[in-house]
Formats: structure tokens, C-alpha cells, sequence
């Protein structure tokens, strides 16, 4: 049995490894208690449910990939144009590196974003926010055309659901799919552009 105390970071940890191994469907409390050496209550005590765990699992991931896009965006030389290309150009590809080289989170993942759980929504939300930022500085600099930012934000991830949802992940495969969401995005520029 395990001799330090057991924090809820370590179980988020023990999860993901036990997820990578197994898969969401197969992982189960007591697999990642026996990995940590502790009982399945120990890990109940910290997290009340197998889908909080899972959750806790995948906002630790997402997390990651909100890093990757922030800073995808960061250049303050770069237009509101170019940030978003940016944005939407690195939000595709990270999607498609995840299911590429973690399929098992990936799979953990689009179970909870066919869930709507609060983690998959969080991440939509934060997707959303991104986007609506970029889409205000380029209104105020008089890049793209006046309207409502968060119905403009809205549009363009409804029209870019191809190369994002998770449900869209075998058609990532293609080897036409990088070109593809190439073209949306510049039609999609070209549509919101000052006139």
C-alpha cells in the first residue's frame, strides 16, 4: 500500500496513464486505485465518480492545447487576419496530432464532448472567446466588417465544425483535409473582410 498521502494530481496522473493503456470504455476506478497502490475508495474520496475522474483527465489535456493556441496568437505584429488564420490553422492541427499520437484521450475526449460535459463545453467556450477576440481587434482596426462579434465567432466555428469536432476525426485522415480547411479558411476571411 501506498505510504505518502494521495493527492488528487497524482490520481489525475495514474487516470491518464490507465486511459492511454486501456481506453475510456475499459478504464475503471479500481484500475487506476491498484496503479496507485491505494484502495478504489482513496480515489473516490478525491473524485465521486468515474466521469469526474475522466473529466479531471481531459481538462488537464485541454489545458495543454489551450497553451499551444494562445501562444499560436501571441505575435502583436500579426493582423487580426492573421491571428485568426493562425488560430483556426493551429486549432485544426492540433486536433489532428491528438488523434494522430493519443488516441486514447482523444477517444476519452469525444465520449465527453458527445456527453456535453462541463469540460468539452469549457473547451468550446474557450474556442469561442478566442475567436470573438480576434474578430473584436479586427472590427475596431477596420479588417473586417462591422457586425456582432459573437455572432461572427459563432459562424466561423460552426463553419469550421469539419476540421474540429471530434465526431469528424476519421475524415482527418484524408490527405486532402490540410488543403481543405486551407480553402474554408480563406473563404471564410475573405468573407468577414472590410469592404
Amino acid at each position: 500500500m501506498r505510504a505518502e498521502p494521495l493527492e488528487a494530481e497524482a490520481i489525475v496522473s495514474a487516470a491518464e496513464e490507465v486511459l492511454r493503456r486501456h481506453g475510456p470504455e475499459k478504464t475503471t476506478v479500481l484500475d487506476v486505485a491498484r496503479l496507485l497502490g491505494v484502495s478504489h475508495g482513496s480515489v473516490y474520496r478525491h473524485f465521486p465518480s468515474k466521469a469526474a475522474l475522466r473529466e479531471a483527465v481531459i481538462r488537464r489535456w485541454l489545458d495543454r492545447v489551450r497553451e499551444d493556441l494562445a501562444t499560436a496568437v501571441q505575435e502583436s505584429e500579426l493582423t487580426p487576419p492573421d491571428r485568426l488564420r493562425a488560430l483556426l490553422t493551429a486549432m485544426f492541427a492540433a486536433k489532428r496530432a491528438k488523434v494522430r499520437e493519443d488516441p486514447e484521450l482523444f477517444a476519452t475526449f469525444r465520449v465527453l464532448a458527445v456527453e456535453h460535459s462541463t469540460v468539452s463545453t469549457a473547451h468550446v467556450a474557450f474556442l469561442l472567446d478566442e475567436i470573438r477576440a480576434i474578430v473584436v481587434d479586427g472590427i475596431a482596426g477596420g479588417d473586417f466588417a462591422p457586425g456582432e462579434p459573437e455572432t461572427i465567432a459563432r459562424a466561423i466555428f460552426n463553419a469550421t465544425t469539419r476540421f474540429h469536432d471530434p465526431t469528424h476525426a476519421a475524415e482527418w485522415r484524408s490527405p486532402e483535409v490540410e488543403a481543405e480547411s486551407a480553402g474554408v479558411i480563406s473563404l471564410i476571411l475573405n468573407g468577414i473582410r472590410a469592404r
